[in-house]
């Protein structure tokens, strides 16, 4: 059976190379991201319990989940939680196998709890967070669809991917995972509810963040606005690590603060989530764990779906491995952009359409990149298991 793999030479500008780049990333403690990772965490959980029950992964999806805000008071010295934020966790899931009943709502709950313990070191997960599990058995036919052995795809849909980072990628996402990492053993005024938005111009980039702050550790509006200046100053030390000489950085931080009217980005526990903002899987970043309005998207919410058979997942992450791997054997100014197209029924490893496009000013070198790209995809479809196992691992990432 054919793979329908078409390889193609894009002569236009790359990305990296053109006038304007938007890149935007949510940080863990987005209550987006919040909802993929329970949702992620929620499926890889759900997969191991699955093989040892049962020596396989059964059909499930948990990628519907929802967080509702809650309310709070935050003030300076330390606030409280008013009203409990509520997270529903929803989605298809085996609960029962030839009359055998599957722990499924406490497997999800314990994997829930789990992360936001670990995560969030400021969310009491027993006082200020509700946590209902709302799984069921899906529906027979496509609970048909899916055959672990046969890695049939779920549905008709895509995923898509490309590489390499630009300059702007890397420090959009390297500015929020050194805000929620290292950045926290120096200044634990900040909350883990991060936004980085970079807006390139050119040589211009300019970063605007947005960063909760903890109540309990801020004193007064002194020490809050002192805060704000440690945290723009180490994230403007650290960006300058990360992009070239060429590129000038304009950082500005909390810009919705207003210190005379009394306004600031204050929490209790370091969420918006908390009062401010609702979460859903899918509204936020891509499988690669950005936000890239110039760069192919897909609509697909990654994390929670199965990594057997729903292509929303697999196809999106493996688009992503298959356009790393090709970068690596191209010159370092071509754009690979991978788009791979499923038929619902059909083997994931042969797509209907899978393409590769080799985006560059100069076209007289992309043929002799043909051969190897069509080598790398053919590579990857050959391995949908190992992709699967990946997933299932926590090897990649889904926001």
């Amino acid at each position: 059976m054919t793979k329908n793999i078409y390889v193609e030479g894009i002569s236009e500008i790359p990305v990296p190379l053109g006038k304007v780049e938007l890149v935007e990333r949510k940080g863990i403690g987005h209550p987006d991201s919040v909802a993929d990772a329970l949702a992620e965490e929620m499926s890889k959980a759900l997969c191991k319990m699955y093989k040892k029950e049962v020596g396989t992964v059964l059909h499930h999806n948990t990628d519907e989940t929802q967080i509702a805000a809650g309310q709070s008071s935050p003030r300076f010295g330390g606030g409280c939680i008013v009203d409990p934020v509520y997270i529903m966790l929803v989605g298809r899931a085996t609960t029962h196998l030839n009359d055998r009943d599957l722990p499924c709502k406490p497997t999800a709950l314990k994997a829930a709890r789990d992360y936001l313990r670990r995560t969030f070191p400021h969310l009491d997960t027993d006082s200020e967070a509700i946590l209902d599990a709302r799984l069921s058995q899906g529906s027979d036919d496509l609970r048909g669809v899916y055959q672990t052995s046969k890695f049939l795809a779920n549905d008709t849909s895509f995923g898509v991917g490309y590489a390499p980072y630009s300059l702007t990628d890397r420090v959009v996402l390297e500015t929020e995972e050194f805000i929620n990492g290292r950045l926290k053993n120096d200044l634990k005024e900040s909350g883990q509810d991060v936004k980085v938005m970079a807006s390139r111009v050119d040589k211009d980039l300019t970063l605007t963040v947005a960063c909760a702050m903890v109540d309990k550790y801020v004193d007064d509006a002194d020490h809050y606005v002192s805060a704000v200046q440690q945290l723009k100053d180490k994230v403007y030390d650290n960006a300058l690590k990360i992009v070239d000489d060429d590129l000038k950085i304009k950082l500005e931080v909390n810009t919705g603060d207003n210190i005379e009217k009394k306004v600031f980005y204050l929490t209790c526990t370091g969420l918006s989530q908390e009062q401010g903002d609702d979460g859903s899987v899918g509204r936020g970043n891509r499988a690669n764990g950005l936000i890239t309005p110039y760069r192919p998207m897909s609509m697909e919410a990654t994390s929670g779906k199965n990594p057997i058979t729903h292509i929303g997942k697999i196809y999106n992450i493996m688009s992503r491995l298959i356009a790393e791997d090709v970068a690596k054997n191209v010159s370092s100014d071509v754009e690979i952009r991978v788009r791979l197209l499923s038929q619902i029924g059909k083997p994931v490893s042969h797509p209907l359409n899978a393409n590769v496009q080799l985006v560059s000013k100069d076209q007289k070198q992309i043929t002799k990149w043909k051969s190897d790209a069509e080598a790398v995809v053919e590579h990857w479809l050959d391995n949908v298991d190992k992709v699967s196992e990946m997933i299932i691992n926590g090897k990649v990432r889904t926001f």
